[in-house]
């Protein structure tokens, strides 16, 4: 039963574009990006900013790029970047915390 309820949750993560492929990407990427800040000299703070700044530029781009048709509305859209921005900026913060 207790699966049933996890697969739960992550049918619905999943279906609505809260986490895809990318994520676990954009996870890296966060880290990544925090981490090499802090090896040149930023403070914890300035490297998340880098991260943000970086993500949002990211996801403007993807915006211009593709658009919001590849994750079928503009609700799984939103859902999908705001997911994106979340766990990368959040595991910078993490990181420095």
């Amino acid at each position: 039963m207790k699966l049933d309820f996890h697969h739960g949750i992550v049918n619905y993560l999943t279906s609505n574009g809260w986490l895809d492929h990318w994520t676990a990407t954009h996870m890296a990427a966060g880290a990544f990006i925090c981490k090499v800040a802090q090896w040149c000299g930023a403070s914890d703070l300035s490297a998340v900013l880098w991260v943000a700044i970086i993500g949002v530029a990211w996801e403007v781009l993807e915006w211009v790029v593709e658009n919001w048709r590849p994750y079928g509305s503009k609700q799984k859209w939103f859902n999908n970047t705001l997911s994106d921005l979340v766990v990368e900026i959040g595991l910078a913060i993490w990181m420095v915390i």
